[in-house]
Parts: C-alpha cells; structure tokens; sequence
C-alpha cells in the first residue's frame, strides 16, 4: 500500500464528499458531520490532529496539495501589450489623425493635373514624407501610451500580491501555533480562528468560544451567525469573525472552497460577458433598421428585454412590480451613494478638463474653418482658378492642422501625470510603512485637516508591562517578590491571568542570548503573562493542565463589555468565572476583594471610591493602562459568603447575572510608553495646519497623561478631553438622537476622547466631515486596529489600519496599511500627499503655457499666414516632450520637509492658484512675443529667406528657427515649473531628481537630431551655430523673465484669475450629467455627437487614473442571471439555504409579517433572499481605486 510520510496515501473521504459536505449549514450540516462520525472522525480520515494539527512535514504537504487542491485562486491574465495598442488606438483624436494622415499619403500619390509639372511633381516628391511622419508620430504615442498603461498595470498587480502576501493566519503544525501565509494552507490544517480574522478557507468547528461570523459577503445576510460545534459548524471562506475564537479543521481550499467556486465561475462570467456584449452589439445593428412603432410599444407594455447595455442591470423584482421604461438607474445611485465622495484633485482635474477641452476644440475648429474659408476666397474668388484634385490634399491639411491643435489642446499628459505621481509615490510610500490599498488616499492625504488617532501602538510602542500592582490591600510600586503576597491571593491570580486569556497570546524568548522576549498575540495579555513569568511562575503549565477544550463558557474580549471572562470546572464540583478587564467596568461588578493578608472584605461604595482614588488614578496619571482581575464560585453544596449555590445549572446566558458579585484580587498598572519619535511628529503636524485628536478606549487620566507626552495638548492650549458617556451627552437631545449643531460646539477644542466606543469614534469622524462650520470642508485621517473600527475607517476619507495589531476586517476597510503601526508614518504620508498635489500643480503650470503659446500661434498663423507656423509633426513632438516625457520629469520630484510648513490646500482651494496663473501669463506672453517676431521680422533679423506665404513645401530656416525657438523656451520653462509658490531659485534639489536632469538632456539632445537631420519628416532645415545660439538665448530667457514674472506680487492679481475655484461637489452632477448613459426608447445608448470627444477624452481621464480597476473582479449579481446561469444557481442556493435556515429559527421574527408567511408567493420570495455582495465577497480586489 502506498505510503506518504508513514501514513496511507488514500485518504478516508474525498474530495467530491467535502465539497458536498461543505454546501449544508445548520442541523443539515451537523447530520451530515454525524454520518462521517463526528469532526473528529473527520481528522481522523485526514489524517490530523484535532489538538496537535499537521506534522508539517514538506511531503505530506505537498501531497495535500495536490489532491485537495492549493489555496489560491488563480488570477485573471492581465491584458497584453498588444491589447492595450488597441485600446489606445481607439483615442478619437488620433483615429482622425491617423485618417487623415493616410488620406494625404494616398492624394500625395495621385498625378498631378496642373501646367507647370515640373513644380509639382518635385512638391510631390516630397508630399509622402508628412502624411508618413504623421503616421509614425502617431504609432509613437500609442506605443508610449500602451507601454505606460503595461507598466503602470505590472507595478499595481506587484502591489495587489504585496497585499495578498501579507495576509498570515495561526495554524497549529507539530503541535505549535504558527502564522503561515494564507496560501500556504491545505486541507486537514488546523486553524486557529479569533475576533477580527478573514478566514482564509472553508472549515468545520473543532472548538469554539461564544463565536460570531459575519457571513454577508456570502449571504448577503447583514446579522451576524452564532456559530458552534452542536448547532452550525460551517466556516467559510471571506466571511469574517466578528467575536469569540475557535479552532477549526480546513475542510476546502483555494477554488474547491465556496468562495472559489464563485471566483471560479466569475472568470466564466465574464467571458460570457464578452461573447453577450458582441451579440448585443449585432442586435442594436438590427434594432436600428427596424426601428418603429412597434418596439415603443413594447415599451409601454414593459416587455422589452432587460439587457438595455453594459450599465442596466434592473433585476427581476423591479421588472415584476411593473417599472416602466429601463430601471437600471436605481440599483446604480444606490451604489455610487455606498463610495466615498471623488476625490479632491480628480474632481477639479474633471473639471479643468472638461473646460480645458471645451476651449480647445472650439479654437481647432475655428482653425479649420479660417484655414478653408481663406483658402477657398483666395483661389476660387481672387484668382478664379478651376476645381483641381490636388485641392484635396489642402483641405487635408487643414484638417490635420486643425486635429493637430486638438491633440496640443488637449491634456492628455494630465492623466498620465496623476497615474505616474501616484503611483511613483505609493511605490515609495511602500519604503515609508504605508501600503496604498485605494490610490487616491495618497493625494486626499495631503489635504487632510484633522487626524483622529489611536493611543495604543499607534502613539505609544505596543510593548506592554506590567510595572505596578495591588494586590492584598499593598500597593507595590515595582513587581513584588511571589513569597511577599499572600498564597491564596497570589496562586488564584495566577491561575486567571494564565487561564482568562486567549491562549495564543504567549511570550517567546528572543532569537538570540541577549534579546528581549517577543510578545506573540494580544499585546494587554503579553503584559500580564509577562508579570507572572517575573513572579517566577510558568503560565504554560497551568493552561496545560486546562485546555481550551475543558472550559465551559468564554464571554469574549469586545468593545461594549471591555473585559473578558472565561468559565471553568471547580475543583470539588461547581464552576469558577475568571474576569479582566478595564478596572472602572470590572470593580463596579464586585462585592468582595481580598484585603491585607489575604483577608476577605466586603467591597463597598465608599472602599472602591477610596480604591480609585488612591491607586487607579495615580496609576492613570502616570500614563498606567489600569487592569483588573476577579473571579465568582459557583458550588452545588454550602456556598461561603463570597460564593453562589445552586440547584440547577446555571443560566449562562444571562451574563450580566453571571458577571457580578465578584470577587477582586488584583490590579495591575500597565505602562506602554510613547513611541520616542511621535512627539515631533505630531508638532509637524500642528505645524502643517493638522489638528491631532486622540481616540482612545482608555480612561481619562490615562488619556490625558499620553497626550500631554505627546504634544497633543499644550499649556495655554483651549482644549476639551472628555470620556465617551460625557461625550455623548454633550451632542444628542433629549431623544438621544445626535445632533450636527451639538456636535458642532464639541469638535473644534476636542482633543482626546476616552473610554471611547467604536460607534463615538464614528460619530466623532462623521460629525466633522459632516460640519458646515469651517468654510472649507474638513478632510479626515482616521486609525484603527480594531474590527468595530470598520465603520469609522470607511467614513473617514483616509482610513488607516495597523499593519501589526490590526485585525483583517479593519483593513479590509482601510485606504492604507502602516506597516509599522507608528503615527510619524503618517505624517510621512501627508508629505507624500501634498507632493503629489504639487507634482501635478507643477505639471499643469508647465503644460497649460505650452498649450496656449502653441494653440494661439496656430490659429494667429492660420488666421494672418493661411498657415501653421509650427507644422503637424512639430507639435506632435511638442506634445510628446509636454505630455509623456515632462509628465515623467514632474510627477516625479521627492517631496521636501517644506510641503509642511504650510496649511493643507483645502477643497475649495483652486487647483491652478493666482502664483501659478501670473507664471502661465507671464511665460505666455513672452514666448508668443518672441514667437511672433520672428514669424514676421525673423528674416529680416537672421538674414534668410521668408517661410511666410510658400507654394512648395520645402522646409526653410525661417520656420526652423520658430519651431526650435519654441522647443527651448519649453525646455528651459520645465525649469521654471518646478517652483509654484513664488520660490525665486528655480534650481534647488534639480540633482535629487536623476528622472528629471536625465529626461530633459535626453529631450535637448533629441531636438539637435531633429532640427539637424529631420528634414523633409519634422519640415526642418539645418542651422548655423550662430542661429543654434540665437534659440538658445531665447530659451534661457524664460528663465531671467521667470524671476521679473516673480518680482509682481501675487497679492496684487485678483482672484478671478485663479482657476478651478469651488466646491468639487458642485460639478458632479455636471459630471454625472455628462458621462453618464443615456438611452432611447429601444434601450440603446444615445449621446450627442459634441460630447463624443470629450466624454472619450474624459473617459480616458479617468480610466487611466482609475489603474487597477482591473483588479475589480466584482460583478453585480443582478447581471448573473443573463450572463453565467451555473454562478447564478450557486448564489441562488447560497441565499436560498441563507433564507431557509432564517425562516426555520423559530425565534426569528423577521419574516412573520410576511405574506404568507407558511407559503410564501414568488414575488415575496424573491423580495425576501437576500443578494450576495459580490464586492464585499472580493477579499482580493484589495487595491481598488477610487480615484
């Protein structure tokens, strides 16, 4: 019989029968786990320890692995090069260009019917080169365009497997609790699950204590599942664990999990999407031609098919209840309500965009028509010449000038900016602790207003101890010898502290001799096993001797009990509740404590006021996280004065019953101290115009004590620290309902809130975001570790989880992870933001006076010389240099500790600022000074022939000289853009960019080329030295009038002048209005032909912004039904089975009222199954962004 490391290699059950096994929930599940003989029969065919796991052995893992599969789900392929070519081939401005470009090739090749031959033909000759130079600038910027789209598309799946790598769960292998990657696990591993987890695959329950799932991204189900071995226990995959702990068996891994058959058949969904997306395409042909009465009618009748495109997706129930006309609409706003607002640089970028746009098609189109109504007058009206072929290729011409215009007008570098900014800076910010999840928190970072903190970890070092104690009516300064307390007291405080925590919290000696211990777990817990490891006492016996499997009951560690007790069997019958917790909570449950000598005293009113007096606020003053530990006994015979009898079993349900009368025996002052760099910090932030505000679980001493370390609070400062209940009655009314204008009167001097609950942290975030009292809107930076820290994370417009003590559900909500849990990368990621800001600033300082210098002589030169003095593959590489090549050079500055001396932008703030518009002015019009003396007297000047007014096509110096005249200024004006804030020396840190000084020599160095070897190509004749000097002289002026521009006082320019000004919110709906779908009667999409291009160009704005929407794997589920009928029939019977077991519980009451409640009609079925949230069910679509 074939053997893997000792064992057999056929396991008792296979792979099918687990699959299936894992399908049922509820008593259907439990029965089934019967049928096998139990979980633990179960472990048996797996060849597994249900205490000791796996051997860990590489054979017999790999063994699993292949045939039960490896726990991941393979990934998307990521879209070729060539594909993303054809996508940036679909640009409309280039597909005219391209167009017209091959049209002129082809009339260039057409015989000429004019007289004088010889002329022409000669112009002939030559007439091929710029329709093929058009073409091959064009395959250029695709080629550019495409290779930054794979790049950017490379660097952002390494981000999303950087996020994916980091996710660990404990798993226990030759006896041993270990964190092993998520991937690395396989079927018959035993997991140890606890509050806060992502479970990573499917499993069954060996053991649990008071656990509680979040099963929506499955069920769609928003209450959370009470799971247990005897009653439901079935764990699945990207469910998360909202309270208790357990171990389970891994029963389903990687695509044989119920999560991976969904991401399974998602991949055939989407194929199918493809395929029906190409039907429909063919059909809307045919709608077309049959267009009529009929289909309106149809309409009216509601009988339509339902597929009205890509974003209708109106479900069943809508359709049943008789919604006329397309409903997609609903489902929808509902979901762009659930996203956080756009970002602040997209919106006004959008908003730029749209007018920059406007602008300049309107000036292209001018172009043309000057350029053809000039041509037209002269030739046919003045000189009456006949109708000729050629005329053609002039009217081609025209065109190319005019789309060339376009393409100068449009800023498409924009995007390209942003994309390469942000994703420079997050590559970086990765070497700075911060793990970008959604893009855009990098750049609303840097306009953040306020930071609402956590103390623990995040402000103070998370390495916890025990350094002061009361215990036996003594209170100690410094940890006591065991032998000095009194025996009794001592033994049964060791025994709770050893027993009454989760027993993966552990301490481990250091790698090396002179290490210190490493805390593994809770970090309150470490602290406190830590405390018994000094009074010489092994905590691991005393667990070993109770294991997890003896307790009888575990009240869980969560937000609303801050403390945690855990039932054991008494010895000589009965049960003893061990109790932590926060000293305030647990002392107000005691009746007894054990006083001098071990003695056992009634704990009254007046004894625990003097206690708190006395010991837990000194404690609390000195910065002590103060901790108290009690017990209770419950016995079957005589119960002493501090002990229950009872006859029957106890009612473990009800907990404030069991949880009280208790007995204290211990206090404990944990000290963990304030990390050392979080002082400067935080007086960096203050600095930068940052209010830090401290949100803490913590009393109020304690609190206060952190944050006057801190730097939080000052003397002289007017602030409020207040707790949770004070907190709370200082902003609702008399209903208890929160009120904004309450709230408003808090938040400004707030500046710690203590014993604070996760749902004031998110009141505290949403009553500020919310405040209309500031005239910019507040940008807020939230932390959290915790798993009820959810909500706030996601309100906040920045949500930041710890990367150490955070649980997975924190962040999963989060924006950014802190690798380090420590608050100054936080103020590194402010910088990082406001650069980005900057680094946009800069480009679009530099790009908009290339724009306007070359737009404005385009049309002048149309308008006076029937011609543009800069031709159509001069600008094209103009716009190379300003958009791809400057995009790389700007958006890729460092940010410099500067960016902190200033107030943060704010939301109102115009994006082009009234400095940065006196530089666009200043620049413009010096260069279209120089430009236009030498379009008109540059001859004179330099002693050539005039280009003006040319039959031929020979290129001349004249224009040569303008063309590369034009090309330094904006080299040289590259110089200057790298200063926004008025800063005269233009030059500092210039060597701390290699991107920069690189690019802008390689472009100088490429315009020599092009001047001196382009010919008939880029139009182009050779220069003299004298001429080169001449250009060059030009260029370099931009930077001496730079510094006159600098000497006019921003103060002085209205700010009018200013752009981008307003609300961002104001234009979404102008923006909704504009991109969104419109549909016909027949459902078919409808625009009108002015917004085409720029809804493609706006379109292409965002999609390149929005880099890893290719991640987003999430499809709606009301598409399903159309598109992939097996993943339809999946979710289906995952809601159906949801549904079933709420109908069945006879304590549920939900459905009571429903119709029918016995029979329930079709109708209300349907209302009733909950919809699988796709999205939240996409654990790996980490890297959305939503900029």
């Amino acid at each position: 019989m074939a053997t893997v490391d000792g064992r057999p290699a056929q396991y008792g059950i296979s792979l099918k029968q687990l699959r299936e096994v894992m399908e049922l929930r509820g008593s259907e599940a439990v029965e089934q786990l019967r049928h096998y003989g139990g979980v633990q029969e179960l472990c048996k065919k797996l060849y597994t320890s249900p205490t000791e796991g796996l051997s860990g052995s590489p054979k017999d893992i790999e063994h699993r692995r292949e045939t039960f599969g490896s726990n991941t789900i393979p990934p998307k392929p990521p879209k070729t090069f060539w594909r993303l070519v054809w996508e940036a081939l679909q640009d409309v401005t280039l597909i005219i260009l391209e167009v017209a470009a091959i049209v002129s090739l082809l009339l260039s090749f057409i015989p000429s019917s004019s007289e004088n031959e010889l002329v022409h033909e000669e112009d002939k000759s030559h007439e091929w080169i710029e329709g093929l130079a058009i073409l091959i600038s064009v395959i250029v910027v695709v080629l550019v365009t495409a290779f930054n789209d794979y790049t950017k598309e490379r660097q952002f799946r390494g981000l999303q497997s950087r996020i994916e790598g980091e996710h660990k769960f404990a798993v226990l292998r030759g006896g041993e609790s270990s964190q092993i990657f998520v991937g690395e696990i396989v079927v018959g591993d035993i997991c140890q699950v606890k509050y806060g987890d992502l479970l990573p695959a499917d499993g069954i329950l060996i053991q649990s204590n008071d656990l509680k799932v979040d099963e929506s991204s499955l069920t769609g189900e928003s209450d959370h599942v009470k799971k247990s071995e005897l009653t439901d226990p079935m764990l699945l995959s990207g469910t998360h664990v909202m309270e208790g702990s357990g171990r389970m068996l891994v029963a389903a891994v990687g695509i044989n999990s119920q999560a991976g058959i969904i991401f399974t058949l998602l991949g055939a969904a989407a194929d199918q999407q493809e395929a029906d997306a190409k039907q429909r395409k063919k059909a809307k042909k045919q709608r077309k031609k049959k267009k009529g009465d009929v289909e309106e009618g149809a309409v009216g009748n509601n009988s339509h098919p339902s597929d009205h495109g890509g974003n209708n997706m109106a479900s069943k129930q809508e359709a049943r209840e008789g919604s006329s006309g397309p409903s997609g609409d609903a489902p929808i706003k509902e979901e762009k309500s659930g996203h956080k607002d756009k970002s602040v640089l997209q919106a006004k970028l959008t908003k730029l965009a749209i007018q920059i746009g406007y602008a300049g098609s309107t000036i292209a189109i001018l172009t043309v028509i000057i350029l053809i109504t000039t041509f037209c007058i002269k030739t046919f009206v003045y000189e009456n010449q006949p109708w000729k072929n050629e005329y053609f290729n002039y009217f081609v011409k025209f065109l190319i000038i005019g789309v060339t215009v376009l393409v100068v007008a449009v800023p498409e570098g924009l995007p390209l900016a942003v994309t390469l900014s942000l994703a420079y800076s997050v590559k970086k910010m990765m070497l700075d602790n911060n793990l970008v999840r959604h893009l855009d928190a990098c750049e609303t970072m840097g306009n953040a207003t306020a930071i609402c903190s956590d103390k623990t970890g995040t402000l103070t070092t998370n390495r916890m101890t025990v350094v002061a104690c009361y215990v036996g009516g003594q209170h100690y300064k410094s940890i006591p010898k065991y032998d000095s307390l009194p025996p009794q007291v001592a033994n049964l405080a060791i025994q709770a502290i050893s027993i009454n925590s989760a027993y993966t919290s552990r301490i481990l000696d250091g790698d090396l001799p002179n290490e210190p211990i490493k805390q593994v777990g809770n970090k309150t817990e470490c602290a406190m096993l830590g405390f018994v490891l000094d009074l010489k006492k092994s905590y691991q016996s005393i667990r070993d001797e109770h294991p997890e499997e003896s307790f009888h009951r575990v009240y869980t560690f969560n937000s609303s009990r801050k403390s945690m007790s855990t039932v054991i069997a008494r010895e000589g019958g009965g049960y003893r509740v061990f109790t932590k917790g926060a000293s305030e909570m647990v002392l107000k449950k005691c009746a007894f404590i054990y006083g001098v000598d071990g003695k056992l005293e009634k704990f009254t009113r007046e004894n625990q006021d003097g206690l708190v007096r006395n010991v837990i606020e000194p404690m609390a003053c000195d910065g002590l996280r103060t901790i108290a530990v009690a017990y209770r006994d419950f016995v079957p015979g005589k119960a002493e004065i501090n002990q229950v009898h009872y006859d029957n079993e106890p009612n473990w349900d009800d907990e404030d019953g069991i949880i009280n009368n208790l007995t204290c025996m211990l206090i404990v002052g944990i000290e963990d101290p304030v990390r050392p760099e979080v002082p400067e910090a935080i007086r960096q932030c203050q600095k930068a115009g940052i209010t830090v505000r401290m949100v803490t679980g913590d009393n109020v001493n304690t609190a206060r004590s952190i944050a006057i370390k801190c730097g939080i609070v000052t003397p002289g400062m007017d602030y409020l620290i207040i707790d949770g209940k004070e907190f709370n009655r200082r902003i609702r009314d008399s209903n208890g309902e929160v009120q904004q204008h309450l709230l408003d009167q808090v938040w400004p001097k707030l500046r710690v809130l203590a014993r604070s609950s996760p749902t004031d942290k998110y009141t505290l975030v949403k009553g500020i975001i919310d405040s209309k009292i500031s005239d910019n809107r507040e940008v807020v930076a939230v932390t959290g570790d915790g798993t009820n820290d959810g909500p706030a994370l996601k309100k906040a417009d920045v949500g930041f989880a710890m990367g150490i003590a955070g649980t997975d559900v924190a962040k999963e909500a989060s924006d950014i992870i802190l690798t380090d849990d420590n608050f100054s990368s936080i103020v590194k990621a402010v910088m990082w933001g406001r650069n980005v800001y900057d680094s946009i600033a800069k480009f679009l300082q530099f790009q908009l006076t290339v724009n306007i210098v070359a737009v404005i002589v385009a049309f002048f030169g149309a308008c006076f010389i029937q011609d543009s003095p800069l031709k159509a593959v001069q600008m094209l590489w103009v716009n190379l240099i300003m958009d791809t090549l400057a995009s790389l050079a700007l958006a890729t500055e460092m940010p410099t500790p500067d960016l902190l001396t200033r107030k943060p932008y704010g939301r109102t703030k115009p994006l082009i600022s009234r400095t940065m518009m006196k530089n666009i002015t200043g620049q413009g019009i010096y260069q279209l000074s120089v430009i236009f003396t030498l379009v008109f007297v540059g001859e004179q000047l330099f002693d050539i022939d005039s280009g003006r007014y040319r039959a031929d096509t020979v290129p001349t110096q004249h224009f040569t000289i303008i063309f590369n005249t034009f090309v330094m200024m904006t080299l040289f004006n590259e110089i200057n853009a790298r200063k926004i804030h008025g800063q005269r020396n233009v030059f500092s840190g210039i060597f701390t960019n290699p991107i920069y000084y690189c690019i802008w020599i390689a472009t100088a160095a490429s315009q020599v080329v092009i001047v001196q070897f382009g010919g008939q190509a880029f139009s182009t004749a050779p220069l003299t030295i004298a001429q080169w000097a001449w250009c060059v002289f030009f260029g370099v002026g931009t930077l001496v009038w730079g510094q006159v521009v600098t000497t006019v006082p921003t103060s002085k320019i209205p700010k009018i002048f200013s752009w981008g000004r307003g609300h961002p919110e104001d234009i979404s709906a102008a923006m909704g209005a504009l991109t969104e779908d419109r549909f016909d009667a027949d459902g078919e999409k409808k625009r009108t032909t002015g917004q085409i291009l720029w809804i493609r160009g706006l379109t292409r704005l965002q999609t390149q912004i929005r880099v890893v929407n290719a991640f987003r794997q999430g499809v709606d589920p009301r598409l399903m039904e159309r598109t992939n009928p097996a993943l339809a029939a999946v979710l289906q019977r995952q809601a159906s089975a949801s549904l079933a077991k709420r109908l069945s519980q006879a304590s549920s009451i939900d459905y009571a009222d429903a119709p029918g409640a016995t029979g329930i009609g079709e109708r209300e079925r349907d209302y009733l199954a909950p919809e699988v949230d796709m999205e939240r069910l996409s654990s790996r679509s980490h890297t959305e962004t939503a900029v």
